[in-house]
């Protein structure tokens, strides 16, 4: 009966997304599945973090550290949108021409995003937080395999009255792709909405994507998180920033503890990480609407030391974020310093463990199974890091200790290219452009193979 079953679904998914007949699996799901919960951190720096060193205080941050496994050479785009193509396709955020924040739908309607492909698995998926890919009602995330969504469907949001920028898509605020108005801070409604799903949930596996907006600007905090700030930090929007961060430790917390509560963390899977690095944009953003937030004036101090850049840089400091993966009694704690992994790579990693009937050749994916790096079992074969920066200004290439960096002007020609090794200088600090011209000749010619899938899966030009 369950074979049978299993014959069902994976029928209907070839009836519902015609084209991918090809793509089913014959073989069974694993007899034990992971939960998988999937915590995304906005503009969240390497340092803003008390584990790296950050002076603001992550308790629950740091027990997941020190209970899970540390992946210190973890890369995402350095914006958004991109980092939230990458992990829901497999695919580099470029084969659909995203590159940037972007409010316009970003994926084909066909594609099988990773709750299209887990739901295919019998997993009840949901995505509570920020979507920002497609931030009108009808392309809210139920159209792309989820079968419960809550929060933004465009970007980062007031803190209090949960708007994104002036104009179109302000009024963003939404259940399940109705849009809604509601009282409260940000992160408590994102908070309460996962722990009344995770309560609910039964005995089939579950998926629940958690795009939180902190520490994302405008920022107001409540008086509460303010009072439990370190004196040593000053100023307002600092101790506004390091009350976000408290806030957001907190909540996840909470989740943790929900879902020991409800018998669920020892069969779940739990990821934490960033969608970029932190940023020093000016906090209280006159795009913004002001309905009463009334968020201070000041830039934000996000920290992503030693990193050199920021959110939208390629250098490491735009791309290289915090990441803590824990399951316990499954995957044993502890740090990997040698192995590069991307945003990417999450799908082919979660499809394997749920038993997904989607072949990954078909699917095109640019990640790679992590399930020897996470298992203590090895780690990747050689392969390059590809990743197009915003409007394809610069695109980065890394493979095994080396970096190319190469910067365009706007018609797309190549104006300056920059190679370091990050073994010996992870900061970024001395080009040998000059020094190794064979590195960099090989390098160009990787690059210039991944630049050539670019725009494969864009959705048709409007």
């Amino acid at each position: 009966m369950r074979h049978l079953s299993r014959l069902f679904l994976c029928l209907f998914v070839a009836w519902l997304f015609p084209g991918t007949s090809s793509l089913l699996l014959a073989q069974e799901a694993p007899l034990s599945r992971p939960n998988i919960v999937f915590i995304l951190a906005d503009d969240l720096g390497w340092a803003d973090v008390q584990f790296h060193g950050g002076r603001v205080p992550t308790p629950n941050l740091n027990r997941l550290a020190q209970t899970g496994l540390e992946l210190t050479r973890h890369y995402v785009a350095p914006v958004c949108s991109p980092t939230r193509t990458g992990l829901l396709t497999g695919r580099y955020w470029s084969r659909f021409d995203v590159t940037t924040p972007q409010n316009q739908r970003a994926l084909p309607w066909e594609t099988v995003t990773l709750a299209r492909a887990l739901g295919a698995a019998g997993y009840e998926t949901a995505l509570i937080g920020k979507w920002h890919l497609g931030s009108l009602p009808e392309w809210n995330p139920r159209h792309f395999g989820f079968e419960h969504a809550y929060g933004s469907l465009a970007g980062g949001v007031t803190p209090w009255s949960h708007r994104y920028k002036k104009g179109r898509f302000s009024h963003t605020w939404h259940r399940n792709g109705v849009l809604i108005q509601e009282e409260g801070h940000v992160t408590d409604l994102l908070t309460a909405e996962a722990v009344a799903w995770l309560k609910q949930r039964g005995s089939r596996p579950f998926f629940l994507y958690l795009p939180f907006t902190a520490v994302h600007l405008p920022i107001r905090e409540p008086d509460e998180w303010l009072a439990k700030v370190p004196p040593s930090i000053e100023g307002e929007v600092p101790r506004q920033y390091a009350a976000c961060i408290l806030h957001l430790d907190a909540a996840v917390g909470t989740i943790v503890r929900t879902l020991r509560e409800t018998g669920h963390l020892d069969n779940t899977l739990i990821v934490f990480t960033s969608d970029n690095g932190g940023s020093t944009a000016e906090n209280n953003d006159t795009k913004y609407p002001n309905l009463g937030d009334n968020c201070p004036n000041g830039r934000l101090p996000g920290d992503n030391r030693p990193w050199r850049g920021k959110k939208g840089s390629l250098y490491e400091g735009g791309t290289r974020v915090p990441t803590i993966v824990h399951w316990p009694g499954r995957i044993t704690g502890g740090r990997r310093d040698d192995t590069p992994v991307h945003i990417v790579d999450w799908m082919p990693t979660f499809c394997a463990l749920a038993g997904s009937p989607f072949q990954p050749d078909a699917l095109k994916w640019d990640g790679r199974d992590l399930r020897s790096v996470l298992f203590g079992r090895g780690t990747l074969p050689d392969r390059p890091l590809y990743s197009a920066g915003p409007h394809y200004r610069a695109r980065a290439l890394w493979h095994g200790p080396w970096k190319l960096l190469v910067r365009y002007d706007r018609s797309g020609k190549e104006q300056r290219c920059e190679l370091y090794h990050l073994g010996e200088d992870p900061g970024e600090q001395h080009d040998l452009v000059q020094k190794e011209p064979s590195r960099l000749k090989a390098l160009r010619a990787m690059l210039r193979e991944q630049m050539a899938r670019d725009g494969d899966a864009a959705v048709a030009k409007r």
